[in-house]
């Protein structure tokens, strides 16, 4: 049940070659980089290596940082996620691992029953009483 048309998805700022995205809040019309309703994160795609500094080698990480009460809440409420924050969410654990997508749930099209006209206005004979 979508919330007053809310999506939760990715803003992108930074640099050229170098994204980052901010996790907002907006509405579905506007356009990616338009003012949101909140900010209640950040991901930044590109992975981060170990450093000299720290000496032991670690895998590479994408850094994300999360308000995990805020993302809570708008999903409570009802806002639609786009597929990388869904994708996102589900890792963090936020959604279950079998949430459907919101345009498979628009697509469930019920067929319309068709039946031959003859046969539902046909009554059997013996059925049929005639009038006093």
């Amino acid at each position: 049940m979508p919330s007053k048309g809310l999506i939760i998805r990715l803003a992108r700022f930074g640099r050229k070659h170098q994204p980052l995205y901010n996790i907002v809040v907006a509405n579905k019309r506007t356009p990616r980089d338009s003012l949101p309703v909140e900010v209640i994160g950040t991901y930044n795609p590109i992975p981060i290596t170990s450093t000299a500094e720290t000496g032991a080698q670690r895998k590479p990480y994408k850094h994300i940082e999360l308000d995990f009460h805020r993302a809570k809440y708008w999903l409570g409420v009802g806002a639609d996620t786009s597929d990388r924050v869904s994708f996102l969410f589900k890792r963090a654990g936020l959604l279950p691992e079998l949430w459907p997508k919101p345009s498979k749930l628009s697509q469930i099209v019920q067929k319309p029953i068709t039946k031959d006209i003859e046969e539902t206005f046909q009554e059997p004979k013996e059925l049929v009483r005639p009038r006093d």
